[in-house]
């Protein structure tokens, strides 16, 4: 049997928060640059905010969860067994 890589760590985790972060920061400026340039009417900029900008941020959610090792799937789960003592959570 293939052994999972391990988990990632909190330092994952500060890094896909940062990494989230940077990536909002990032499209709002490109955007208020495109739209300060004249190249994004107040039409256009309402329609980027509102349905684009939601799909770009989860793009760059899974980019760096896929990055940073959060892709786990069906084959990296592992039967739980209860040991002797042990109950079941109700």
């Amino acid at each position: 049997m293939v052994e999972a890589p391990p988990a990632p760590g909190p330092d994952a985790a500060r890094a896909f928060r940062l990494g989230s972060a940077a990536g909002a920061v990032a499209g709002l400026v490109v955007i208020g640059l495109l739209y300060w340039t004249g190249v994004l009417s107040p039409l256009a900029l309402g329609y980027v905010l509102v349905l684009l900008f939601p799909v770009y941020l989860l793009l760059v959610a899974v980019v760096l969860s896929r990055w940073l090792g959060y892709d786990k799937d069906a084959t990296a789960l592992r039967p739980v067994t209860l040991t002797d003592g042990e109950q079941r959570p109700k």
